[in-house]
């Protein structure tokens, strides 16, 4: 793995481990699990660490999925500019860089 994408994978890492920190997006479904399944959900991604070559292939840590209260739940990190308009330049660099946590049901994709 190069310098810039084990950059990525820590900040994505940084970010599911501690949300607030950063962007994060729920989607109706998620929201309408109630919120003790929110609270449940977000430990979850965490301590998520079920990451392999099928769902993880550049090793960036940014998507996973998991089964919780009889759904299943996707995870995706994107990366954008500053003024959240575009991709970013550099989603190894945090100083051009916000990440965007998303949340959602695989329904929902």
């Amino acid at each position: 793995m190069n310098l810039a994408t084990n950059r990525i994978r820590t900040l994505n890492d940084e970010l599911r481990r501690n949300l607030p920190s950063g962007h994060a997006v729920m989607t109706p479904g998620i929201a309408a699990l109630g919120p003790e399944a929110v609270a449940r959900t977000i430990k979850t991604i965490a301590v998520f660490d079920d990451f392999c070559h099928a769902n993880d292939p550049f090793e960036e840590h940014d998507f996973g999925s998991f089964e919780a209260d009889g759904a299943v739940i996707l995870f995706k990190i994107d990366y954008y500019d500053r003024a959240l308009a575009a991709h970013s330049p550099d989603p190894s660099d945090p100083s051009v860089t916000e990440r965007v946590i998303t949340i959602m049901l695989a329904e929902e994709y």
